[in-house]
């Protein structure tokens, strides 16, 4: 997925992914993943991807301080 944010491109074709974070299982209408990613140029971004039910119910990139992406991390204990 590829999304434009302030001008900045985060695309997780070309990012690198550092982190995942799984709830659920493959199907589950209320399951959803968060992915921690880096770019090129060493910013970071949020891939979000869930079931119907899910608090992501569409896909999407939210972009992540890394101050934010450590406190992510030790949230999931990552």
């Amino acid at each position: 997925m590829k999304k434009i944010i302030c001008n900045t491109e985060y695309n997780t074709d070309n990012a690198t992914l550092l982190a995942k974070y799984t709830n659920g299982h493959f199907g589950d209408a209320a399951g959803y993943e968060e992915s921690l990613y880096e770019t090129p140029e060493g910013k970071l971004f949020l891939y979000l991807n869930g079931g119907e039910e899910s608090p992501y119910p569409t896909e999407n990139i939210k972009r992540i301080s890394a101050s934010k992406a450590e406190a992510w991390k030790s949230e999931h204990n990552i």
